[in-house]
């Protein structure tokens, strides 16, 4: 019963056009992961453990790169 509600109410938006004016949003949760990596690496780092660190920083560095990458996406859509 739900799944047909469902259907139906999607049926409805796609042909009211609805779903085509949303438009492409970029939400900051890379970026936010990257502030908590970054947090790690510097935490990691002052209690001696650099392998984490090391890890740690590499994974925020990709973070920021596919954040930046996104929202110069975003921008240019």
């Amino acid at each position: 019963m739900e799944t047909t509600t469902i259907a139906a109410s999607v049926k409805h938006q796609l042909s009211a056009g609805v779903a085509s004016l949303v438009p492409l949003q970029l939400s900051g949760d890379f970026l936010q992961w990257a502030v908590i990596f970054f947090a790690i690496a510097i935490v990691a780092a002052v209690l001696g453990a650099r392998g984490v660190a090391g890890v740690t920083m590499t994974i925020a560095k990709w973070f920021v790169i596919i954040f930046l990458v996104l929202a110069v996406i975003s921008l240019l859509l």
